[in-house]
């Protein structure tokens, strides 16, 4: 029994995660256009037209920019919750009603031998929340898209096989960049985005014996780097104790350049 996964983009342009298992596929988010979603689903050899489901996490456009066409064009479900179905439903156009799936925060659906679990986050959108892969013993944890990570979240997504895991700023190179200073202060408050050293301190509290991959997600263009990213991320995670390359790996993402298709 295994899941797979591939972080086909991730980034302020775009973001969408694909998991599947041998009888179940999974898209969380679409954050690009139909035609841009089916050039990363040809990358990892993979049917659009096969999935079980679209899994919304919250109504921003880097999120929701596909869904609408895929849903119509593939005969889609999707699922999100309700606030988030009415902040999207301008956005995403008609999608018929039997393709409208309710997917309430902090519980969890099972679709064969694998459950989904929901969980809230702290960000500026109608009731963002992601998502927990659970198949076989193995655990797939996504969080994006929050200005902090709670003890709540923490319970939920401890000791993770997978993590894609944001990691948004610099906050230096936010502070001195040319963002104007209302958006600075949106992506500082807890209800923006983590920086790349909050993000470490998360993870090092959930970091568990299982854990073998860490993705750092949802990097800013003009606010990171991804080596940038890395090194901070790695330096206050083993002046914590983890032991980076031993215990588990450490990966960046890239906004347009899928990670190969991994089995957990």
């Amino acid at each position: 029994m295994t899941l797979r996964y591939s972080i086909l983009a991730s980034g302020s342009t775009g973001n969408a995660l694909f998991v599947e298992s041998d009888e179940h596929s999974f898209l969380v988010d679409a954050g690009f256009s139909g035609k841009q979603m089916e050039s990363l689903f040809g990358q990892i050899d993979r049917d659009i037209s096969k999935l079980t489901g679209i899994f919304v996490t919250h109504e921003h456009s880097d999120h929701i920019k596909g869904i609408g066409v895929l849903a119509r064009k593939y005969h889609l479900p999707v699922y999100a919750n309700e606030k988030t179905w009415r902040a999207m439903e301008r956005s995403v156009g008609a999608i018929p009603t039997e393709q409208k799936f309710v997917f309430n925060m902090e519980t969890v659906k099972s679709f064969g031998s694998v459950d989904i679990e929901s969980f809230g986050v702290s960000h500026d959108a109608a009731e963002p929340m992601f998502y927990v892969f659970y198949h076989g013993g193995k655990k797939i944890v996504l969080i994006t898209d929050t200005g902090y990570v709670s003890d709540r979240m923490k319970g939920i997504i401890t000791n993770a096989d997978v993590y894609i895991f944001e990691s948004n700023h610099d906050v230096q190179m936010l502070r001195m960049g040319r963002y104007p200073w209302n958006i600075k202060r949106r992506i500082l408050s807890d209800v923006g985005h983590v920086s790349n050293e909050d993000a470490a301190l998360a993870m090092s509290d959930v970091i568990g014996d299982r854990t073998r991959r860490v993705y750092l997600a949802h990097l800013s263009l003009d606010n990171n780097m991804k080596d940038l990213a890395k090194m901070a991320v790695a330096q206050t995670l083993e002046s914590r104790g983890h032991v980076i390359g031993e215990q588990f790996q450490l990966y960046d993402t890239d906004p347009k350049i899928p990670t190969s298709l991994t089995a957990v």
